[in-house]
């Protein structure tokens, strides 16, 4: 009779049974990770239309805001979309942070453990961990500007912001953090629940491991590329900084158009 069948026999002797919390607990941290960086992909294509032109920017940020169906702009929209993404960063953040190291000893036990294993996915890891890190800070500060102040994202308005309030460093520093971090979750969570399977599994791992930096490379270059408009905007409007973009096309007649 083994150990199970000898407790069940004796009277008033339970079987422990595990919770299941820490089971849902992990699926709701995969997939709060998995909306959040498919958002952060959404995001960066919306900004990065800057490089197809001012209007083009103008014309995808009045569009969140309302202005083609209410026939004005509604910037609290944008504000709303603001605040769902703020508490989902901040209830992915709360469950991730249980992995965590949480002293010295624990991180000093890891880093002999991933130097002694060489691993590139343990080191992928500490990567996401780091950077997950740095974007709890980072990316609620991007997100509280855009929660208080929905109606100052324009051409213009984003350029001085970057630009002439310095933000650029900011930027700069959450567009590696954030890309980072969002390329090594959704390969993880692809290894994690054996979304592509295979019969091969370190055929596949390699082929998502391939995919994953190509997208990474992908979103830094575009990151860069907009980042690198912006800053071209503000230098160039910083003595106008603070005047709002608005089309020629969407004036009033007989009024001077802003380019």
């Amino acid at each position: 009779m083994n150990t199970s069948s000898q407790a069940a026999a004796v009277p008033g002797v339970q079987r422990a049974r595990k919770s299941r919390w820490p089971a849902r607990l992990d699926w709701v941290q995969s997939a709060s990770g998995l909306v959040l960086a498919l958002f952060m992909w959404g995001h960066m294509f919306f900004v990065s239309t800057i490089l197809l032109g001012k209007d083009a920017m103008w014309t995808v940020t009045k569009a969140f805001e309302g202005y083609f169906i209410f026939g004005r702009s509604l910037p609290w929209l944008v504000s709303v979309v603001v605040a769902g993404v703020l508490l989902l960063l901040v209830v992915h953040a709360l469950l991730a942070v249980r992995k965590f190291p949480i002293n010295y000893a624990q991180v000093r036990a890891f880093r002999d453990h991933a130097n002694d294993m060489k691993h590139e996915d343990t080191t992928l890891w500490w990567w996401q961990v780091v950077t997950g890190f740095a974007l709890f800070f980072l990316a609620s500060m991007h997100l509280f500007v855009m929660l208080s102040r929905p109606d100052q994202i324009g051409p213009f308005e984003s350029a001085d912001r970057v630009w002439s309030d310095h933000y650029w460093v900011l930027y700069l520093v959450l567009l590696f953090a954030v890309e980072l971090h969002g390329g090594i979750g959704l390969y993880r969570l692809a290894v994690k629940w054996n979304w592509f399977g295979g019969a091969n599994p370190d055929a596949t791992r390699k082929k998502l491991k391939t995919l994953k930096w190509a997208l990474t490379v992908f979103f830094l270059v575009l990151g860069l590329a907009t980042l690198a408009a912006y800053i071209k905007i503000g230098i160039e409007h910083a003595p106008r900084a603070g005047e709002i973009y608005t089309p020629a096309w969407v004036q009033p007649a007989g009024a001077p158009a802003v380019k």
